[in-house]
């Protein structure tokens, strides 16, 4: 459990892969192959082969983010100049009303 303050430390996929091929096939204990890699305990070599156990090699890719959302630098420029057509819209609508006040103003007096 982390402790407030502290920070989990992350192990890259090419240690763990490496943990579970010394456990599967040299036989080394979880406690020898956490010396060796210097991870911090056992415990953790441990879950890492449970994991590989339950789901193969695809255990241990980083499943963060969204896997379907791709967005490219094309669709970042789409979208950044969509907003800039909206916000320049919104300043022609000030503007027009502005002028129509102004316009009015010096027609009555």
């Amino acid at each position: 459990m982390a402790v407030k303050g502290h920070k989990c430390k992350h192990y890259p996929e090419t240690l763990k892969v490496e943990a579970v091929r010394l456990h599967v096939e040299e036989g080394w204990s979880y406690r020898k192959i956490a010396e060796h890699l210097g991870v911090q305990d056992k415990y953790r070599v441990r879950t890492w082969m449970r994991k590989y156990r339950e789901n193969g090699d695809a255990s241990f890719k980083d499943g963060r983010g969204n896997p379907y959302r791709v967005e490219t630098e094309q669709d970042r420029e789409i979208r950044r100049l969509q907003l800039e057509v909206d916000v320049l819209k919104k300043w022609l609508q000030i503007l027009n009303r502005e002028g129509c006040k102004t316009s009015t103003s010096s027609l009555t007096s």
